[in-house]
């Protein structure tokens, strides 16, 4: 069960007041080479800066395999539901896309990575529809550069 459904609700007045605040930091997530595998597997992307360690470490300049970009992507909505609130009367959340996603640095296999939130917007649309904008940074641990920064939309319905 995702730990957000764990917390206590807030108002959405409180979540609006949130604006232009850091919501909080996830913990960190391992993106190790199973991980990729796996994800690779699902897309079917077998590229071989992915999934041959071997090879990635003779032909590229990164050392290693490195994570699907779209896989340090995916990882954010694990991220929100450890750090972003839930709001009282919500129904469903549902993610809207993006307003810019960037790949910043590649993650490595091996490595951990964490979002770091900071909610940007929250503007109802209709009575009963939120829509939210969230600034994320996903950190590389111990690296001075992120592996991607984004503006994420998402919709929150209410009852």
């Amino acid at each position: 069960m995702n730990e957000v459904w764990k917390k206590p609700p807030i108002t959405l007045e409180a979540y609006q007041a949130m604006v232009g605040k850091e919501i909080g930091v996830s913990s960190w997530h391992l993106v190790d080479q199973p991980r990729i595998d796996t994800y690779a597997d699902v897309i079917e992307d077998h590229q071989f800066i992915h999934v041959d360690p071997e090879r990635a470490k003779k032909e590229t300049a990164f050392g290693t395999t490195i994570a699907h970009g779209f896989l340090t992507m995916s990882l954010l909505s694990i991220m929100s539901y450890e750090v972003m609130p839930v709001i009282a009367g919500t129904t469903m959340g549902v993610n809207y896309g993006f307003d810019k996603l960037r790949f910043i640095s590649p993650v490595r296999s091996g490595k951990r990575v964490r979002g770091r939130f900071v909610l940007a917007e929250a503007k109802l649309r209709k009575p009963n529809e939120l829509q939210s904008r969230t600034n994320v940074t996903v950190e590389i641990e111990g690296e001075d550069k992120p592996a991607l920064v984004a503006d994420w939309l998402g919709l929150i319905y209410f009852a």
